[in-house]
Parts: structure tokens; C-alpha cells; sequence
């Protein structure tokens, strides 16, 4: 757990996000592990350590994701930002199917693709979950 992000904040994002991850929206009470800040933009990008730039995060998203803002989608080679629960709505973005997510933007097959949010381990533990 880092400390370097206040407690108050801290709380902030788990009570604003339900204590959801706001990528994969698994419920943290549903998580083994603990569930995690993230810089939405990373600190290295000039990121701040305010409200507005935090989200309450899974391990597997939050580890995923690291310190990404983005990727590059083929065969176009475009650099696509990833999702923003700040500002994204989640529903515009995915679609959830038995588990599986489906991309419905390319910020939606970005987010995907970096989060690695479709991998079989993570599908089979949303269908068990009942999500």
C-alpha cells in the first residue's frame, strides 16, 4: 500500500467508486487481495495526486495498467488514451457479456487490450462472481 497518497483521498476513492474497481467494476469485498489508488495519470505525466486524478483499483487493473495513458491500436497504428472514470462513462465505453468484455469505442479496446481485462483467468472469475 503507498502512503504517500492521504488517507482522506484515499477513502475518497473507495466510498466515490462503491468500492468497485472502476475498470472492471469487480466488487472489492469479491477480491482476495486489497484493492489500490491509481493515478489515473501517472505521476511521471505530470499526474497530481488530487480527487479528480484518482481511481479505486483492483490489483490485476491497477497492475496492468501501471503508469500507461494510453496504447497503440493496429492496423491503423493510432495512440488511443485509456479510460477516464472521472470523466468516461463506463457503460459508453464496455459492454459485459457472461464475464467477457466487449469494446464499444477504441478508448473501450485500448483499456482492454493494456488492462488485459479479457484474459481467461479474469473472464472465468467474473462469470463465477456472477458479473
Amino acid at each position: 500500500m503507498s502512503h504517500y497518497i492521504p488517507e482522506n483521498l484515499r477513502h475518497l476513492a473507495a466510498e466515490r467508486a462503491g468500492h468497485r474497481c472502476e475498470y472492471c467494476r469487480i466488487r472489492e469485498s469479491d477480491s482476495f487481495l486489497s484493492f489500490q489508488v491509481d493515478h489515473v495519470i501517472s505521476l511521471k505525466h505530470g499526474g497530481l495526486t488530487e480527487s479528480q486524478n484518482l481511481a479505486w483499483s483492483c490489483f490485476a487493473c491497477n497492475n496492468n495498467k501501471g503508469s500507461d495513458i494510453g496504447t497503440v491500436l493496429f492496423p491503423g497504428r493510432r495512440f488511443i488514451r485509456l479510460f477516464y472514470p472521472r470523466e468516461d462513462i463506463w457503460e459508453e465505453h464496455f459492454e459485459s457479456v457472461q464475464g467477457m468484455f466487449y469494446a464499444k469505442t477504441d478508448i473501450g479496446e485500448a483499456t482492454i487490450k493494456v488492462l488485459k481485462l479479457n484474459e481467461v483467468d479474469r473472464i472465468i472469475e467474473r462469470q463465477l462472481l456472477g458479473y
